[in-house]
């Protein structure tokens, strides 16, 4: 039988010493053993992620894909005239297929024998919840990814449901999101309310608004209106935007609430501002989330945020998560896999919207377009322009 490998005495806790376990020693409670189960590890990605209760979420109890029904259109005859014939418009049957990706993720670890008898959830349970957070967090990713794919996507040449309108990414300041100011956070409330508009004008839904954004874009928004220095023109007499201000409309809460939990959020206008560590800011052709269409090129764009609506992107779960805890008697250890397989699909790219900042020669200045931003997310983007198809 072959070997798989040693491991060094410091690669485990307590390889060497039983005696640096709890305080205590190994008498007593300290005996007790439980067993590693799975919603340990299912409670720290349910805790931890963000954007999967805010898509179009389905689960899978077989089969690769799933398909989303889309309706044809009605036909309008203003003046119907004896003896003409209706034919009933363009109302066929198509879908939207949404495939799941071709290989799960999984987050991994092995523990010593001693640690899992004397720790208890000292040392296991800190593993478990990395592991949950480790699946939550690269879901995140792979979900900010196909939204912003979905800011990209040109519309179909023969969408059934008819010629639709896209809105194109707005630039918000020349920047990168690290640098952001405040010029830069009013230009994204204002981007918000010509969302709104645009929503509107071309009869799109309006009824769950999202706009993401990385944490100091939102710190920034949030303190909008703070005096920053004193020799600021009438500097003692701003008034914080989103401070529960009464006179400001009551937006925010009182600045003795610091906000600072990653699921806090602001409304404004009927939008709901959250933020986000797994925004794609970088180039993530060379540090791979997932299969290619998510290793997108978006360390050029200077991403700010996306504007979105769960309608707009579906995901897909095989089964929900599943955890396997063996042991290998070779190595006196426990071995923990926890693995699910997913998938992310584009429905309705016209609710998505991102907020780029401008860099010469990636976006036309003041006026970025969807092709701009299709050609600088690199090759793997085209993926998604495929997968976005209807399917009769």
């Amino acid at each position: 039988m072959a070997t798989v490998g040693d491991l060094s005495a410091g690669q485990l806790v307590m390889r060497n010493d039983v005696a640096a376990g709890p305080s205590g020693g190994v008498a007593g409670a300290n005996k007790l053993w439980l067993p590693l189960w799975s919603g340990e590890v299912i409670h720290a990605y349910d805790q931890y992620n963000i954007f999967e209760n805010i898509i179009t979420n389905k689960s899978l109890t077989g089969g690769f894909s799933w398909e989303f029904p889309v309706t044809g259109t009605v036909t309008l005859n203003a003046a119907w005239e004896a003896g003409q014939e209706l034919v009933g418009g363009d109302s066929s049957s198509t879908t939207f297929k949404v495939n799941l990706d071709k290989r799960p993720m999984a987050a991994h670890f092995e523990c010593d024998n001693v640690d899992s008898l004397v720790t208890q959830w000292d040392y296991r349970s800190e593993l478990a919840r990395q592991a949950g957070q480790t699946l939550a967090n690269n879901r995140d990713k792979q979900i900010a990814v196909s939204i912003l794919a979905a800011c990209a996507v040109d519309p179909l040449n023969s969408d059934p449901r008819g010629s639709l309108n896209f809105p194109a990414p707005v630039e918000v300041s020349d920047n990168a999101a690290s640098a952001v100011d405040e010029g830069a956070a009013l230009k994204i409330l204002k981007a918000i309310e010509d969302y709104f508009v645009f929503m509107q004008e071309n009869d799109y839904p309006t009824n769950n608004v999202y706009c993401v954004v990385t944490p100091k874009v939102f710190q920034t928004i949030r303190g909008l209106g703070i005096t920053r220095a004193t020799n600021e023109t009438n500097a003692f007499v701003k008034n914080p935007v989103f401070g529960g201000v009464a006179e400001a409309g009551n937006l925010g809460s009182p600045l003795t609430m610091g906000m600072n939990n990653l699921n806090d959020s602001l409304e404004y206008m009927g939008c709901r501002i959250i933020k986000s560590n797994h925004l794609p800011l970088t180039d993530l052709s060379s540090a791979a989330i997932g299969a290619a269409k998510y290793n997108l090129v978006c360390n050029t764009i200077k991403l700010h945020g996306m504007i979105f609506q769960p309608e707009a992107i579906a995901g897909l779960s095989l089964m929900g998560m599943k955890v396997d805890t063996v042991q290998d008697v070779r190595r006196n250890t426990q071995f923990t896999v926890a693995s699910m397989l997913k998938g992310t699909g584009i429905l309705r790219p016209e609710l998505c919207q991102a907020l780029v900042g401008y860099t010469n020669g990636v976006f036309t200045d003041n006026a970025p377009t969807r092709v701009e931003l299709d050609a600088a997310l690199g090759n793997n983007y085209n993926t998604w322009e495929t997968e976005y198809a209807v399917t009769a």
